[in-house]
């Protein structure tokens, strides 16, 4: 990879995270009726402006790629080099393909759920399952890399954060009782998981970019 790629692959992970988190915050607020509070993101990619969301989910599916080609020409061999790759590869997959995909409504009963919704779910299930897998999978090689250590302190503290509000949103989300108690909270539940991520991102992206 040539050093003008190195740096444009780099800024792809960088623009990524920002444009990601910048677009559906500013959804929250222009969106009439929304409660981002109480809201999953998805649910911005109903409605009328719903193809601003799903532009964003695509983008961000797209620039993310691109990056994990970045990853891979720093991480060409050794630990976390095949694994973590991986996972991130999926996780931008993921991303490009649930756009298409819209949630249904927070309200449909479960037996009267759509396929595109049924999709929906689980590739965002997935998705929010391989992030903190696949930020402790890069600690394990920041952590034996001189280069990389620097990074261990972001990386462990976040992908913390990011497992416990894993936990958190998948009890508060699928258990009955949980659902009731945390039901006007969830949207700030899911992006206190996603939002962590997106900023290991950011930072990840500013250190390759660095290092181009």
């Amino acid at each position: 990879m040539t050093p003008e790629l190195k740096k444009l692959t780099a800024w792809a992970g960088i623009i990524f995270p920002a444009l990601f988190v910048i677009t559906f915050t500013l959804e929250d607020f222009l969106r009439p009726g929304y409660n981002a509070l109480a809201d999953f993101i998805s649910a911005l990619s109903l409605g009328p402006r719903g193809w601003i969301q799903i532009t964003n989910f695509i983008l961000t599916g797209a620039l993310m790629f691109v990056f994990t080609r970045r990853i891979a020409a720093e991480f060409p061999t050794g630990k976390a080099s095949r694994g973590g790759l991986i996972f991130l590869t999926m996780i931008a997959v993921l991303f490009m393909v649930s756009g298409p995909f819209v949630m249904d409504p927070a309200e449909t009963p479960v037996n009267q759920g759509t396929v595109h919704g049924t999709i929906h779910g689980i590739l965002g299930s997935l998705a929010f399952l391989l992030m903190p897998i696949s930020t402790f999978v890069y600690l394990r090689r920041f952590n034996s890399d001189p280069a990389w250590k620097s990074f261990c302190t972001w990386t462990i503290s976040l992908a913390l954060i990011i497992t416990a509000n894993l936990v958190l949103f998948t009890v508060s989300s699928k258990i009955t009782q949980f659902q009731i108690a945390f039901a006007g909270w969830l949207g700030l539940i899911q992006r206190a998981l996603i939002v962590p991520f997106m900023l290991w991102m950011f930072i990840f992206g500013i250190k390759l970019l660095k290092r181009s």
